[in-house]
């Protein structure tokens, strides 16, 4: 399984409670880009449209930019593949307060490309600040013991 984006800022910023998997409707271009790995997941996060989930603010620049057609949209919303259950569940989870959907890594799984996305719950400020102070701590106390 090669994984062609991480969304390492995500971990930091949400409290991941639950992982999805999802395969995405892209064109032939943005596929070879995906798998160059010209993605970026930054600022990105799955909406529910009509019973139809769509990733949106991932930017995929064109495999060759001079070849790219002219309407093509590097930002433009991303259908994802969910069996109707799952788009379900995610309805019912993502109408409670303080819960949305946002992308972790893009990875091949058998030669398709792949989404794992989660069920998050945003982090307060004083829960990252004791992240930060906790993992500094242990780097310190790994330096004097080694």
């Amino acid at each position: 399984m090669k994984i062609y984006s991480e969304n390492k800022k995500a971990l930091f910023d949400y409290e991941v409670l639950e992982k999805f998997q999802a395969g995405m409707v892209l064109f032939g271009q943005e596929v070879k880009s995906i798998k160059t790995g010209h993605i970026n997941l930054s600022g990105s996060y799955v909406v529910i449209n009509r019973a139809e989930p769509f990733l949106t603010g991932v930017k995929v620049p064109p495999y060759q930019p001079n070849n790219a057609g002219s309407g093509y949209d590097e930002d433009r919303q991303r259908k994802l593949l969910l069996n109707k259950k799952e788009i379900n569940e995610l309805i019912g989870k993502t109408k409670q307060k303080g819960f949305s959907l946002i992308p972790l890594k893009v990875y091949d799984n058998n030669g398709r490309i792949k989404l794992e996305f989660g069920l998050a719950r945003g982090k307060k400020k004083y829960d990252k600040k004791e992240k930060i102070k906790k993992r500094d701590i242990d780097r310190e106390i790994h330096r004097m013991g080694v």
